[in-house]
């Protein structure tokens, strides 16, 4: 039974660590800089990524051909940001949190979508070499 309850504690505590290590990797990412051209790809005339941008960025990563190979579906992102926008309407009065959580995934797509473009773009200046 001590066991049971040790291994339970413990479970929960990992779990609890891993989140919490995820979101600090996402917030890290995220506070990066993001260059212009993606404000432009995007239609962002503010300068300011939000979370109402989120939708645009992830389908506008989806549309940009990845000429290295490989792709990145941001399926975690994804569940974050709905579990957030459910939450943000389920329970009204962390709707101020849930959408700087929103802002911060945001940002994060449109960070990547930056290195996305640097790449495409020097694999581009590479089979213009050859």
């Amino acid at each position: 039974m001590i066991a049971a309850v040790i291994l339970t504690i413990s479970t929960v505590a990992f779990v609890q660590f891993a989140l919490f290590y995820w979101r600090a990797m996402i917030e890290g990412v995220a506070r990066q800089a993001i260059s212009d051209r993606v404000h432009t790809a995007a239609g962002i005339t503010d300068g300011v990524i939000t979370g109402e941008n989120f939708r645009a960025l992830v389908s506008l990563y989806e549309m940009a051909p990845d000429l290295r190979g490989g792709h990145n579906g941001f399926g975690d992102v994804r569940m974050y940001y709905s579990v957030l926008e459910s939450l943000k309407k389920i329970v009204p009065p962390i709707a101020r949190w849930a959408d700087a959580e929103m802002g911060t995934c945001a940002r994060y797509v449109a960070v990547l979508m930056d290195r996305h473009l640097e790449r495409n773009i020097a694999c581009a200046n590479q089979m213009r070499g050859i």
